[in-house]
């Protein structure tokens, strides 16, 4: 027998973060209305330290990936049906910490299993999460045997706090500025490091009845303080499920990398209890290692709205609006400076952020494909 989701009363927006910056803040606003529009629904604005409960029948948009089901399930959340997201069991389990096994005798939180990374092991490079000091002495001393190691803070976006280290000693200043107690919590992670890298988008979401995944790229720009940052992403959006997307022409490196992406997912599904997601998102790296050897593999994955999901719901819409869309090419833009918006952009923010300076983020679709 089929489910049957619960009807909605209104979209809300879940911040569940101590800060958000004002350009986040009205993006974030900006989707939940889409979200609404999508599913024929009022957007409800909740107060500051409003308390919701399963008898609101709300479906939320959280600005993290939850973490705890018995937390949220009081609030009506317990499938991807309530949710614009996803929900892990523990902090680890919503970060890049699952992409790699624990090094021999490591200490691990409560709930680790290396089962995950065993099932997963075809769609990883080679590295090692930790989440003690000492274990990741280890980590990095066992990989740099093979050349340079990345070291990658698991609640760092963008690439932000990275560091390759060619030495040993190059580890210990970074392990000192670690609070010992977040490091059990979180984790961390050591990964072969590559160079002539280029990334690739793999993700699905399931709204409203509506199924759509993708594959796509990633843009850089450079901020005012010219520092390189994230600029926007680049889909191409298929309706139905990561089926549907091997069915179209791909070169083998784009095949690869969807199909890492669902062996990445079906681990995750097995192995991490409590896990469900209506949104889901795997960055893929392809390229050389230190031997010169071309690597493909999953660094990190995204169970919760993220930089492209502007260009996934404004998919979702065009597959609502016209039963026979098949496929469409959607992006999303982050401009730097004064920018002048192309005619047929969505505009998500636009202004002069406190953190940011002037800034816009917009999305935009561009090609449809039908049946014939």
């Amino acid at each position: 027998m089929a489910y049957a989701p619960t009807p909605k009363a209104a979209v809300v927006l879940l911040d569940t973060r101590e800060q958000t910056p004002d350009h986040e803040r009205v993006s974030y606003r900006r989707l939940a209305e889409h979200l609404a529009s999508l599913l024929g629904l009022p957007f409800h604005q909740l107060d500051p330290g409003q308390k919701t409960t399963a008898a609101d029948h709300y479906y939320y948009l959280p600005t993290e990936t939850l973490i705890d089901p018995a937390r949220y399930a009081p609030m009506g959340i317990q499938n991807e049906h309530d949710l614009f997201g996803g929900l892990v069991s523990a902090p680890y389990m919503a970060t890049k910490a699952i992409s790699h096994p624990l090094p021999a005798d490591a200490r691990f939180p409560p709930g680790w299993t290396d089962a995950f990374a065993l099932q997963a092991s075809d769609a990883l490079l080679r590295g090692y999460t930790v989440f003690a000091k000492d274990d990741a002495r280890r980590a990095a001393e066992l990989l740099l045997r093979s050349g340079a190691v990345r070291l990658k803070p698991v609640q760092a976006r963008a690439g932000r706090g990275q560091h390759v280290i060619e030495h040993l000693d190059q580890l210990e200043p970074l392990l000192a500025g670690m609070d010992d107690q977040a490091l059990s919590l979180w984790g961390l992670v050591f990964e072969e490091d590559l160079y002539q890298v280029e990334t690739y988008s793999v993700g699905q979401v399931r709204v409203a009845g509506l199924t759509c995944s993708y594959h796509g790229t990633q843009q850089l720009t450079h901020d005012h303080q010219g520092n390189e940052v994230y600029g926007g992403s680049d889909l191409v959006v298929v309706r139905g499920d990561y089926q549907a997307l091997l069915q179209l022409p791909l070169e083998d490196h784009l095949r690869l990398a969807i199909n890492q992406a669902m062996i990445y997912e079906q681990a995750a599904e097995r192995h991490l209890p409590g896990f469900i997601a209506s949104r889901r998102n795997y960055d893929i790296a392809r390229g050389l290692n230190a031997r010169g050897h071309l690597r493909s593999g999953v660094l990190e994955q995204s169970w919760r709205m993220g930089g492209a999901s502007s260009a996934e719901l404004l998919a979702l819409q065009a597959f609502a609006d016209d039963p026979a869309l098949q496929r469409v090419r959607a992006s999303t833009h982050e401009v730097f400076g004064a920018s002048e918006l192309p005619d047929d952009a969505t505009l998500f923010y636009q202004g002069n952020d406190s953190e940011l300076g002037q800034f816009s983020k917009f999305a935009r679709i561009r090609e449809h494909g039908h049946s014939e």
